[in-house]
């Protein structure tokens, strides 16, 4: 995803995207809010108005704990709100709707993505590229998002969800799934065209276990690449048909035609492209990296490309959810309550966790 740009709102800021308050009438609710860089998150109360214009009233029944969310903890996003509520993976049923929503009603499931407004207007919105819209808002970031027994959303950017289904398991779909998904789209359709790809996927968590899983159906190979000793997450992408696993400093043996990297190592990028054929493409897909080393072009050189992947657009979320239904997605989730938030992300960030996070709320 792109580092969005700092907030520049026109005033007064647009409808349905304004963040929780606790002076308007409503009852409050239960939230994890980040209050300052790099401290932990602190379990709190915010009331959240009653919905208007386009927003829905959602009570939030799961919400994935991404490695963006971990970026925003760490002050690694430019212009953090604080104090903000994070999360963008977020499964709910529609408690109250705004007097402008017409796509759902009272009792949908929904899904709440990352993307949570942008302006229809500018360029990139014009040319289905809204995806780069620099007045987007983005849930759980400059946003509240759904760490958080109800968030507000803006009905216009949220999905449709299956009524049946673990919420849980539905949750990774909205980021790892989909920003993977735009990722593996662009590493694996060039000019080859419905002929196989050899696809590395550097970094086999939340996003890389639900991409292996497409990669296999549609007859691509997957090459796992994992923290160098990471035996166990090695056994888990083999369980999910990966032809080949091993550390982020090995070698597989073979040329891969395709790599996306989901770690936000920036050391990984000439490494991925010493393993990429020529021609092939590395795809660098998360919203924050580490400065990338020098590398000698000699690993460059040979019409291999790099590129990164920015944000996503609702027709992303409206295809891969068609895909995830007809492929029968399954994704593996480790369930924590909303007080154990920290101990979630903590998980994450020591790579203790197989498949993705996510905070359940039980009542909902």
């Amino acid at each position: 995803m792109r580092t969005p740009q700092k907030p520049r709102w026109r005033s007064p800021p647009p409808e349905g995207h304004r963040r929780a308050t606790s002076h308007q009438s409503a009852a409050a609710v239960k939230a994890m809010r980040l209050v300052s860089p790099g401290a932990p998150l602190v379990l709190t109360e915010v009331s959240l108005p009653s919905p208007r214009g386009h927003e829905l009233l959602i009570r939030v029944q799961a919400c994935g704990v991404c490695r963006t969310d971990l970026h925003l903890l760490d002050g690694e996003l430019p212009a953090i709100p604080f104090p903000v509520t994070p999360g963008h993976e977020i499964v709910g049923a529609v408690a109250a709707l705004g007097p402008q929503v017409t796509e759902f009603r009272v009792g949908d499931r929904v899904g709440v993505p990352w993307l949570a407004f942008t302006c229809g207007e500018c360029v990139y919105c014009r040319s289905g590229r809204e995806n780069l819209c620099e007045r987007a808002r983005f849930t759980g970031y400059t946003r509240d998002g759904g760490y958080a027994e109800q968030v507000l959303a803006d009905a216009r950017y949220c999905l449709p969800l299956p009524a049946e289904g673990a919420a849980a398991e539905l949750a990774p779909l909205l980021c790892a799934g989909l920003i993977g998904y735009r990722a593996y789209r662009l590493a694996c359709f060039g000019e080859t065209v419905g002929e196989p790809r050899r696809l590395g996927l550097y970094g086999f968590g939340a996003a890389a276990h639900l991409l292996a899983q497409v990669a296999r159906a549609e007859g691509h190979p997957v090459f796992a690449f994992t923290r160098p000793g990471d035996t166990a997450g090695q056994r888990f992408a083999r369980s999910l048909g990966a032809e080949w696993a091993g550390g982020s400093d090995e070698r597989p043996g073979e040329w891969l035609d395709a790599a996306i990297l989901f770690a936000p190592v920036g050391a990984l990028v000439p490494a991925a492209l010493g393993c990429v054929r020529p021609g092939g493409r590395v795809v660098c897909a998360g919203i924050h990296m580490s400065d990338v080393p020098a590398f000698p072009y000699r690993l460059l050189w040979g019409e291999r490309s790099l590129s990164s992947v920015a944000n996503l657009t609702r027709a992303d979320g409206r295809e891969f959810l068609s895909l995830a239904a007809r492929l029968h997605l399954k994704a593996t989730v480790q369930r924590f309550a909303l007080g154990d938030a920290n101990l979630a992300l903590e998980r994450l960030r020591s790579g203790a966790l197989e498949g993705a996070a996510v905070l359940e709320m039980p009542g909902n």
